[in-house]
């Protein structure tokens, strides 16, 4: 994956606010003329103690002056809304955006970055991009339009006077600029250990019954302690720094209004200017508060958004998934995959009519077959390969069991027929074409898959079980939960199809989760069934009924097992035993019980052969 240089923060903004351009020109030209609006009150003011020093009357002045203030404040008011919407807009455009690139992910990418580091950046460095969209980008350059209006109007009050506050504008600009580079880097050193914490909490609860099973919870509790208090530490450098320029901008601004007072003052004694401009001038100094203190937070925000757009970029430039192929196939239009090989027909596992009804470019039917050719594959580059030439063929229809030793490599042959990685050399045939042919979506749809753990979502038993579909009927469900002996478990739900399962399935039983896996699985009739040890938590009547149901499947979709027991080895077309990343030996039971000594201490052993 090539490599490429993060995009600045203001780039990067402007580029997910594309779409928001006319409401973010409309908030800042709205926030300009309630800055003008403002600038001009000093100036009314000024007239106002003139008119007053000469004895005149100052009531339309005055009325001016309390338009000008309500107006400006009206329009003001206006702009600011207006740059939060695009804030808030580009916060949920960059979380959507996040969202689609993390649920497409390659595994292998979830490597890099940790799932809790992940949630970090989606809901943490979303967050501070706002603030860098409405505070270091509009507000600042606002903030700088009214500096410069200011110091404009200060000039045409007194030259002399706008010398001694530039003199401290420009001090304050040198000290902002050289601490802002250290917010940034300790912000990105924050939200990183924000990100570590998130991270360690996540696999915690991910293993939440073995940490207290363990009696590991005061290990875990002071591990997240530890990262708690380095986050809090990383946080008050941020604030220490942000808090001492915010410090050094307000001492130089005093320094330069007590200035102004002290020399303008002495002009005004010797008659060189007049007390209204004067005042009028540190009517303005005032003014220039609001706009330094802006410009001040933004330079911080800007660096701290900037940190945070760099995680967030890194995450954009994980590999992912193709989705090209992800779209439907449009009502009335031919799927140019029907003349291919999915197009062949066949009966189904379970009834036509009581599965999903879904478009016939969604609904494989008949069986696949499946050829490893010299496959050579390992999950990174710096770890030693678990497949080392592995080669066999898989016929269209039955079943085909893969055993070997805890580490032979069985589970990945699934993960690479799912494309969830890719070979690193050889190749992965389904019907003669390569899986990397293959339009993604497409070869999915053709797999029914269901892992060794099981796992099921929060949510509830209808959402889990039509994962990825749509247009199910209830007809459907239920045969599928009959086929996968989960019928009483449904009938006692509170709730039936609709009843909530629980984070994580945690109110299930290991043998529950793994029949909804399979019910899943059926329910998606699948063309190419892939079962990892989908019945090691089954008591022996459910592993015997749901037997009697794979088997049923293997005559008319290409089922393919890894297993340890010989209840469901036994019946295979054919085995596959592996070891070392190899393919030792491919045959019948009774054929490798007679020529392959591992497979017949497999089956003494793990696969509870009785010797003898």
């Amino acid at each position: 994956m090539a490599r490429h240089q993060p995009l600045p923060a203001g780039r990067f903004i402007l580029r997910f606010a594309a779409g928001s351009r006319r409401v973010l020109l409309a908030g800042g030209v709205l926030t300009l003329l309630g800055t003008s609006m403002s600038l001009a009150q000093p100036i009314i003011a000024q007239h106002i103690l003139a008119r007053l020093t000469a004895d005149q009357p100052v009531g339309r002045l005055l009325g001016v002056l309390t338009v000008a203030v309500l107006v400006g404040t009206a329009v003001s008011a206006a702009g600011f809304f207006l740059i939060e919407s695009v804030g808030e807009t580009l916060v949920r455009t960059v979380r959507i955006r996040l969202v689609e690139r993390i649920l497409r992910l390659r595994l292998s990418a979830t490597d890099e970055i940790k799932p809790g580091d992940l949630m970090s950046r989606l809901v943490g460095d979303t967050t501070l991009l706002r603030q860098v969209t409405t505070q270091a980008l509009v507000a600042s350059c606002t903030a700088t339009i009214t500096l410069v209006g200011a110091l404009v109007m200060m000039a045409l009050i007194d030259v002399v006077l706008l010398g001694v506050t530039l003199t401290s504008v420009v001090l304050m600009s040198t000290s902002v600029r050289w601490s802002a580079a250290r917010i940034g880097k300790a912000t990105g050193q924050a939200q990183a250990a924000v990100g570590f914490m998130a991270t360690l909490l996540d696999r915690d609860l991910g293993a939440l019954r073995t940490v207290k099973a363990s009696g590991a919870e005061g290990r875990e509790i002071g591990l997240l302690t530890d990262a708690a208090q380095t986050a809090f530490r990383r946080g008050l450098r941020v604030a220490a720094w942000q808090a001492g320029t915010g410090a050094s901008a307000g001492m130089l601004m005093q320094a330069s209004f007590l200035g102004v007072l002290g020399v303008g003052g002495a002009r005004v004694a010797a008659g060189d200017l007049p007390i209204a401009d004067l005042i009028a001038f540190l009517l303005y100094m005032f003014f220039l508060t609001q706009p330094v203190t802006t410009l001040v937070g933004a330079w911080g925000q800007f660096k701290a958004g900037g940190a945070a757009a760099e995680r967030i970029q890194a995450v954009l430039r994980l590999a992912a998934e193709p989705t090209s192929d992800r779209q439907r196939t449009p009502a009335g239009h031919r799927d140019p995959a029907a003349s291919g090989p999915l197009s062949r027909r066949g009966p189904a596992v379970v009834r036509r009519t009581a599965l999903a009804r879904r478009p016939t470019a969604d609904r494989p039917a008949g069986s696949a077959a499946v050829a490893f050719d010299d496959v050579v594959f390992a999950y990174r580059r710096d770890l030693p390969p678990v497949h080392r030439g592995v080669s066999f063929t898989v016929p269209p229809d039955g079943m085909t069991a893969i055993v070997g030793p805890s580490g032979a490599g069985k589970s990945s042959i699934f993960l690479l027929l799912e494309r969830f990685y890719d070979v690193t050399a050889g190749r992965i045939l389904v019907d003669g074409r390569d899986v990397r042919h293959w339009p993604l979506a497409q070869l999915r749809r053709s797999i029914g898959y269901v892992e060794q753990e099981a796992p099921v979502l929060a949510g509830s038993l209808r959402e889990n079980l039509t994962l990825g579909l749509s247009g199910v009927s209830d007809e459907a469900l239920y045969e599928a939960l009959r086929l996968a002996r989960l019928d009483l478990f449904v009938a006692a739900l509170p709730g039936g199809l609709d009843g909530w399962i629980g984070h994580r399935g945690g109110t299930l039983s290991g043998g529950e989760r793994q029949r909804i896996a399979i019910a899943r699985a059926l329910l998606r009739r699948p063309r190419l069934l892939l079962l990892d040890e989908a019945t090691s938590a089954l008591d022996a009547g459910n592993e015997l009924a749901l037997r009697d149901t794979i088997a049923a499947a293997a005559r008319t979709t290409t089922v393919m097992v890894v297993a340890h027991r010989l209840s469901t080895v036994v019946g295979a077309r054919q085995i596959v035993v592996m070891e070392a990343g190899r393919v030792r030996a491919v045959g019948s039971h009774t054929e490798l019980l007679e020529t392959d000594p591992l497979y017949r201490d497999l089956a003494t052993t793990q696969l509870l052969v009785p010797t003898g």
